[in-house]
């Protein structure tokens, strides 16, 4: 068995690059029903999909299973179709993506009722005879293959594009900072979705550019987040959120040894990375980035604050915010996040977002500052801190909070945080809920926030 690769003859006047890392045809891309899938059978499954799919400019992934995500989205690239990845899978947002690319399916592995428009079932991925030579397909490089939307925890949700190239630099940086870890090859259990871009990054991209396998389950509760570690060999990566973190550690529950853990999606308490790296007793790395950039940088935040940049990327500070060269970018990026750079520019600080900063009658805070002076209240499980849309009478921009708080009231929340902030960063409108409207990654949609609040 040998693997062999596609020159792909209609892209000849492109630069091309591999869909997989060149390996031996036996290495294991995934882990599926407590199975080692191959290189050479996961790439038998990309070919038998990708003669099923219609021709068209993209296709909504929808699967759930990772593994067939994985397949799913080689599948529409090799076809030379883009993956359409909303922000969630609720039916309205998939109609909403699908109304913007004209002439687009849906593709899964489940049998959807209601299916989206032009909805498509995955055939069944059997375990087959393995080929005398697998086939890799080679992806023209500028072929736009992903196209991932931020999370709406800041506005509407906006669409970013994602080259072959963009999503083979990205991933390059990454490879690098977990092999000087947990060595290669290692194998992921990913509690994030592969819609999202953290979960694309880091359990489809890898085990596709780098010598990784990855288990096809997204578990959720602690115990079936152990079970499913205990189903792949050592070394292990663990790629989760803050939020699932925290339930983690709080369950108490035994977790196979780990080479390391990663997370991303949210601030990173330092309390909570010291409570998981005692509880685990392995490194929890978090990597810095966003939908608009993919990742760029990585910490291990109970040894330093700062952050580290990958390869090659560059940061420029401006009043605004922080522009950002890298090797995935086709041209600089603005974030809105403020930082301060070290070590000849190698290193940065955060020191917040523009979008975070508050001032109101002269004097400035954040709400990321806020938000933690909220959690800190004896009694207040989960809670948030945002700036309302409509300015009052006096032309500002009041304060709001949503806390989950069983024990307290809105008082005596807001009693305790008039002893941490100064009055005129107090919410005046502050409700107490069941649970916070978060995301499959933790995130909080900003139309749902202002939803609860009523």
């Amino acid at each position: 068995m040998a693997i062999v690769y596609d020159s792909l003859e209609r892209a000849s006047a492109q630069a091309v690059l591999p869909l997989l890392h060149a390996c031996d045809p036996r290495r294991t891309v995934a882990w599926r029903h407590g199975a080692a899938v191959s290189a050479a059978q996961f790439l038998a499954h990309v070919e038998q999909v990708a003669a099923l799919l219609p021709e068209a400019p993209a296709a909504v992934n929808l699967c759930e299973d990772r593994y067939a995500f994985l397949v799913a989205f080689s599948a529409i690239a090799r076809r030379g179709q883009a993956n359409l990845l909303p922000p969630s899978r609720a039916p309205q947002a998939v109609e909403e993506v699908m109304a913007a690319h004209p002439g687009s399916y849906a593709l899964g592995e489940l049998a959807l009722v209601p299916a989206p428009h032009g909805y498509r079932k995955l055939p069944a991925l059997e375990v087959g005879p393995a080929s005398a030579a697998a086939v890799v397909p080679a992806i023209p490089a500028e072929q736009i293959v992903a196209i991932g939307y931020t999370s709406g925890s800041t506005g509407t949700p906006r669409a970013n594009a994602k080259s072959w190239r963009n999503l083979s630099a990205s991933s390059a940086g990454t490879l690098a900072m977990l092999g000087a870890v947990a060595g290669a090859p290692f194998h992921v259990v990913a509690t994030v979705p592969p819609q999202h871009i953290f979960g694309l990054e880091m359990s489809v991209l890898l085990p596709l550019l780098g010598e990784v396998a990855v288990h096809a389950g997204r578990p959720f509760f602690p115990a079936d987040v152990a079970a499913a570690l205990a189903e792949v060999p050592a070394p292990r990566v663990l790629v989760t959120t803050p939020v699932h973190l925290r339930a983690l550690v709080a369950a108490g529950t035994t977790l196979p040894p780990l080479a390391a853990m990663l997370s991303a999606t949210a601030p990173l308490p330092l309390e909570l990375a010291r409570a998981a790296e005692q509880a685990f007793g392995a490194p929890l790395l978090e990597v810095f980035g966003s939908t608009e950039t993919c990742a760029f940088a990585s910490r291990r935040v109970t040894v330093d604050a700062d952050w580290t940049l990958y390869e090659d990327v560059r940061l420029h500070p401006q009043p605004d915010g922080t522009l950002i060269e890298a090797p995935q970018l086709d041209a600089p990026v603005v974030l809105a996040d403020i930082v301060s750079l070290h070590d000849a520019g190698r290193r940065f600080r955060l020191c917040g977002r523009n979008t975070d900063l508050l001032e109101i009658a002269g004097k400035r805070a954040s709400l990321g500052d806020l938000t933690r002076r909220l959690l800190a209240i004896p009694g207040v499980e989960d809670g948030v801190v945002f700036q309302l849309d409509e300015a009052d009478a006096a032309g500002v921009r009041r304060i709001a909070a949503l806390a989950v708080a069983p024990a307290l009231t809105e008082a005596a929340i807001v009693d305790a945080l008039r002893r941490a902030v100064d009055p005129v960063f107090l919410p005046r409108r502050l409700r107490l809920v069941a649970a916070l409207p978060r995301n499959e990654t933790g995130k909080l949609p900003r139309g749902a926030l202002l939803e609860l609040l009523g």
